[in-house]
């Protein structure tokens, strides 16, 4: 067979495919959608679920929590409005009591705190998702692969969220807080990669919806069980996230697929028509034979050198990147701030997790099949953007108009934030699409690295929080008119089938 073509048999049919096949053999093999391929993706988007537990567990477990007062004789002493430092302990006690803490604020004296300390176990964990991150993020193109990466990543996740539950002191806590922000950095985006590479073209968009919508109810969950055990200690909380965290990783890694376009790319073809076999329609007697052009990237910096080496490649990601931190700082500042605007938090993170879930649903059912990528993400940024500039000008004078238009922008953020993961993943070809998407979303989790001192600082004044979450997303949305549109484009493998695509798509132009 020449050095150049590839045949392979499926249900009886011959495809003969140059260099740019992959994709024609994947479509024709797993291009109607099944059974298995459902489960597959319920199965990979599990661990989102524990995800955003993880990500969001700190608006209960590190709340300031409520008191009374005990001196009646002290008529400075107004319950919940006073300042406790300005009080002496036997003015004031924690509603519930001194046996049970239900925030490491009361068990270890946070209340008087600085900004710095308070906010290190929630910056921790995001400084721990940023270095993880880099880490990680091209080990899923090399030698672990999506599956054993998303398990390797939710394991560690887990394992740390419970140790977190016996920690000693905030030190303690602050390190296992930055060790599962280390675990869950590759988590998400590897996820959606794994989902996007073993459904047809046609799916894609309605299965990525799955690990979203898990990522949501994940958040609702999680606010079932703070709702539950609000009298318990907050210890009790990270014991029921972290159990099953653990028990969902083991699970996976016996019951997930690999995806069969990563193994083609490593030059596994029997394994990948083994992955076929199970997904699709290829029967056990087809023959498939991929060129030598499979790169057997086991080097875990390799993909990163050929994103740096093609100056494409590098523009798309840098700008990509850009994009992304603004997105990322509003997104997950919305979602940890809602102690912020003087609602009931439980029913706050419920509306939050509830408006979260229908933009998952609003965006891969409806948004992505038909819009233009490029005009939605800038139209959501200017709108979210603008809208969170103006009630954080509005402060909480104004309740009832405040907390829509916080919804507006939290609708926004996340609208943008789906599009701009799903973007990502079609932008970058496969040989480089796990290392570049876990790049970008490592700009959205370093844009959350200052939510958390922002978020205490809005406490006084909200310009300082919502205020700068809207100028960043609003500035960083125009990145987006430097990216290619990919609405309705197949997803590439190599670098020069990317760029002759490209290349193609600019002459017709």
């Amino acid at each position: 067979m020449g050095e150049n073509t590839a045949t392979t048999t499926v249900t009886g049919s011959i495809i003969k495919a140059d260099q740019t096949s992959i994709e024609e053999i994947t479509e024709e093999c797993i291009g109607q959608i099944n059974p298995t391929q459902i489960f597959q993706s319920i199965l990979a988007s599990i661990p989102a679920f524990f995800d955003s537990q993880q990500t969001y567990i700190s608006i209960f477990s590190n709340a300031q929590p409520s008191w009374h007062c005990t001196n009646n004789t002290n008529s400075s002493c107004i319950s919940n409005k006073s300042n406790l430092c300005s009080l002496t302990s036997t003015d004031w006690a924690w509603d519930s009591g001194n046996l049970v803490h239900t925030s490491i604020i009361s068990e270890w004296n946070l209340e008087c705190a600085n900004s710095f300390i308070t906010g290190m176990p929630s910056t921790s964990y995001f400084v721990g998702c940023l270095i993880g991150g880099l880490v990680l993020s091209t080990f899923g193109d090399s030698f672990l692969g999506r599956k054993k990466l998303l398990c390797l990543s939710s394991l560690v996740m887990s394992l740390a969220a419970l140790a977190s539950g016996f920690s000693p002191n905030i030190w303690v806590y602050s390190v296992f807080r930055f060790l599962s922000g280390v675990g869950r950095a590759s988590l998400a985006i590897t996820a959606l990669v794994l989902i996007t590479e073993r459904v047809g073209k046609r799916w894609r968009p309605t299965m990525a919806m799955v690990g979203f919508t898990h990522f949501s109810l994940g958040i609702l969950a999680l606010t079932g069980i703070a709702y539950l055990t609000r009298r318990s200690s907050w210890r009790v909380l990270y014991l029921c996230t972290s159990v099953p965290g653990i028990v969902c990783s083991i699970m996976c890694y016996f019951l997930l697929l690999e995806s069969p376009r990563w193994l083609f790319m490593q030059g596994r073809d029997e394994e990948s028509m083994d992955i076929l076999r199970k997904l699709g329609t290829l029967k056990k007697d087809s023959k498939i034979n991929i060129p030598q052009k499979n790169s057997n990237n086991t080097s875990p910096f390799a993909s990163l050198k050929i994103l740096i080496k093609k100056r494409w490649a590098l523009k798309r990601l840098l700008t990509s990147v850009i994009l992304s931190f603004g997105i990322g700082l509003m997104y997950f500042g919305m979602f940890l701030g809602v102690g912020n605007l003087g609602f009931n938090i439980y029913l706050s993170s419920t509306f939050s997790a509830l408006l979260s879930l229908a933009s998952y649903l609003i965006t891969f059912l409806f948004w992505i099949p038909r819009c233009n990528r490029r005009l939605s993400l800038l139209g959501f940024c200017i709108i979210g953007g603008s809208t969170s500039i103006v009630f954080s000008v509005l402060g909480k004078h104004h309740k009832g108009l405040t907390m829509g238009m916080e919804l507006v922008s939290l609708f926004c953020a996340c609208m943008a934030y789906n599009l701009v993961l799903m973007y990502t993943v079609e932008l970058f070809p496969t040989c480089v699409r796990n290392s570049a998407s876990s790049l970008v979303r490592q700009a959205m989790i370093l844009g959350s690295v200052f939510d958390p001192v922002l978020i205490l600082l809005g406490r006084k004044n909200m310009m300082y929080c919502y205020g700068v979450f809207g100028v960043t997303m609003l500035f960083s949305g125009f990145m987006v008119v430097f990216l290619p549109e990919t609405r309705g484009k197949v997803l590439c493998d190599t670098m020069e089938e990317q760029e002759f695509r490209d290349q193609r798509t600019e002459s017709k132009i």
